[in-house]
């Protein structure tokens, strides 16, 4: 008998080529790159690809308000607001601590946002009342950026929830600009999964690329491509690739 590997598609043009179909499900992949390389718009875009194909959505929110998501989501045609009142998609509030008065009514708020403990019970309740079947954490860096010597446990924490419970999930990942890693040792390890986006000046111009450095499951491609951000998300150019040679980058048909 021929297992067939269940694939989750990103929604994201051309990435799914890369991946020869897409995530394998429950699958935790880490998205790492610096500050202004797109990680945001991808974990959102992923997410409204998934509502629109009728597969119910969590956003954990570590790094921005609920409502400046919404907002910021709204800008590419994203507009989640129906799909949380059909109960098919949630933001967890893990920013605010339930201060102000617009975060007295987010439905999962995280009120003491360095307790880790809190935030799966709060995430675990949000993945079974919508039904989640993708999760998408913005960022994880948060959850151990002062304590470094845990975020292992954490990840695995947050796997053993997000796999446990059939999700295919995306963990943002923060690294500075210099950064070549993904996020430590122990993060890097846990994942099943690792792309990174960079935003490199080359000749001064800015240019993006995107790689996939590991994917449990399935074989993916080795190579960078450019990627760009358009008023509609995303999109991955599958047949360029990116060769730096010192520091020249060249953009050359793949």
């Amino acid at each position: 008998m021929s297992f067939k590997l269940e694939r989750v598609k990103t929604g994201i043009p051309g990435l799914d080529e890369l991946l020869y179909g897409g995530i394998p499900k429950r699958n935790v992949v880490l998205l790492s790159g610096g500050p202004g390389t797109g990680k945001t718009i991808f974990g959102q875009q992923y997410l409204y690809y998934g509502l629109q194909h009728g597969e119910p959505g969590v956003l954990v929110a570590l790094e921005e308000h609920p409502v400046q998501i919404r907002r910021h989501m709204a800008v590419f045609g994203w507009d989640v607001r129906k799909y949380e009142e059909e109960g098919m998609f949630a933001i967890v509030d893990a920013f605010t601590g339930g201060i102000g008065e617009a975060a007295k009514r987010e439905r999962y708020v995280v009120r003491s946002v360095d307790d880790v403990m809190e935030l799966l019970d709060v995430l675990k309740q949000a993945i079974r009342d919508v039904g989640a079947q993708r999760v998408v954490i913005d960022s994880v860096s948060t959850l151990y950026l002062t304590k470094p010597s845990v975020a292992r446990s954490i990840m695995m924490q947050l796997k053993r929830v997000l796999s446990g419970l059939g999700t295919t999930a995306i963990l943002v990942s923060q690294v500075s600009v210099t950064e070549r890693g993904f996020g430590g040792p122990g993060v890097e390890h846990a994942a099943d999964g690792i792309i990174r986006l960079d935003l490199d000046e080359v000749g001064g111009e800015l240019v993006r690329t995107l790689i996939i450095w590991k994917m449990r499951g399935t074989k993916h491609d080795m190579r960078r491509h450019p990627f760009e951000i358009t008023d509609k998300g995303i999109v991955v150019y599958p047949n360029k690739v990116v060769r730096i040679r010192g520091d020249r980058i060249q953009i050359e048909e793949a």
